[in-house]
Order: structure tokens, then sequence, then C-alpha cells
């Protein structure tokens, strides 16, 4: 039996097992599931190790994907780069980390950019902002982190201003603000300031529509959630545990 799953707490609404079950399902593949690993504190990766057999690989997610580095063997490059994993293939008993988030963030993206998407603010400071920090460094866009206070890498939503949004047309949420079952709760940024001139990105896929994306779209600007995102990132981790050597 080949084993995989998903890291994280909570994991009350799984996109992954659902997706990859009707994947193996839907490809005839058979012996192989996908499993939740749903844990309060990171420590008890340690109990899952020891006691998941035929555990090949695993996703992970809020609020471990810098916190499980400290247990990995071996680090991509951009993992080392990042101090972000959400992907784990297990071989011959090492853990080896990738971040699958940068191919999906990157391939979502790119068909909605346009030339005057010159800056971009990344909302949130977590696991998730640093595939998004990575993929700007790729494409050469400048960005800016806003976090709830202000520190040496990030100014607050506060000290957000008219001359700021107008500079940066790229905003992506990378934070859990609206994702179900609070889907009251947002960023908050001075969305008056917001035109048809810019591009809002909601990691968040459930609900499909946020608070932040119909603000956004409010104000006329393009808009998109993270289920393509998703998609993408749920292949490249497929691709990862079966084809990398």
């Amino acid at each position: 039996m080949r084993l995989f799953g998903l890291l994280g707490y909570p994991l009350t609404h799984s996109f992954s097992q659902k997706y990859f079950t009707e994947k193996f399902q839907a490809l005839g593949i058979e012996n192989v599931y996908y499993d939740n690993f749903s844990i309060p504190e990171i420590q008890a990766l340690k109990t899952i190790l020891a006691s998941k057999k035929g555990l090949e690989g695993f996703n992970v997610t809020i609020p471990y994907k810098k916190a499980v580095i400290n247990f990995l063997d071996e680090l991509s490059e951009p993992v080392k780069r990042m101090g972000a994993c959400n992907c784990v293939k297990i071989r011959d008993g090492k853990l080896i980390g990738y971040n699958t988030d940068i191919v999906g963030f990157q391939l979502s993206l790119q068909p909605f950019l346009k030339p005057n998407h010159q800056k971009a603010l990344i909302l949130g400071t977590g696991g998730a902002s640093a595939a998004v920090e990575y993929v700007f460094q790729l494409l050469k866009i400048p960005y800016l982190f806003v976090s709830r206070t202000a520190s040496l890498n990030a100014i607050s939503y506060q000290e957000l201003t008219k001359e700021m949004l107008d500079s940066h047309q790229l905003i992506i949420n990378t934070t859990p603000l609206g994702m179900f079952p609070n889907v009251e709760a947002f960023p908050e940024i001075p969305y008056q300031f917001i035109t048809e001139q810019h591009h809002l990105f909601d990691l968040i896929y459930n609900p499909t529509e946020t608070k932040f994306i119909l603000l956004g779209k409010q104000q006329g600007a393009t808009v998109q959630n993270g289920y393509e995102m998703l998609l993408l990132q749920a292949e490249e981790s497929w691709r990862i545990w079966n084809e990398l050597a």
C-alpha cells in the first residue's frame, strides 16, 4: 500500500484528500491512499512518521509550512531560500522538502499580469507568502509585505496610503482571513483606493469569493481565487512523489 497525506491543523475541509482520492479512482490506481494528518502540534509528526506504514510523502499546509523544515533531511534549493515547504517526499527513510506553491502561484498568476502591474503588495508573512515572494523575485516584480504589525520586513495595514496602492497594483492575500467558516473576515486595506487597474489574488479557495475578492470587484479590479493554484500545486506534488529520483 502506498500512502500520502496532508499535514496541518485544523483540516476541517481538505481539498487535497478529496482531489487525490478522486484522481486515484478516475485513473484506476489501486492500493494508493491519501489521508489527513491533523495535528495540533508539529511534534506529533514524529508519531505519524513512525506509525504510518507505506507513507511516501505528504503535503504541508497552515500552520506548518515553516515549522516542518526542522524535521527534514534535505531541502530543495527554493526551500533553502524561502524557508517554507509544502511538499515532502520520503525516500530511503529521508525526508526531502519541496515547495509546489511556487509552480501553482506563478502559472495561475501569469495570465492576469498586465504591463501596469509593476509592483505588488503581499498581505501576510506566513508560509504561503514565501512562495509568492519567491515568484516575484523570479519575475523581477518589486514587492512590499503588509502585516498586522510593522517590522523590519513589513509595514502595517494602517500605514497603507493611496500613493502605495496607486503604485502597487498587484495585491496578493496570503493570510487565512476570509477562509471558511470565518467568511466575514478580510484584510483591512483601504479598498476605496482600488481601481480597475488593480489585480487582487486571494490564495483562499473556500469560499470561491471571499470578502477580499468581493470588495475588489466592487472597485472594478480583476480578481482570482486560489483554486487553480491548488490544482497546479497538487499535480506538481504528484509529479515529485512519482517522477523525481
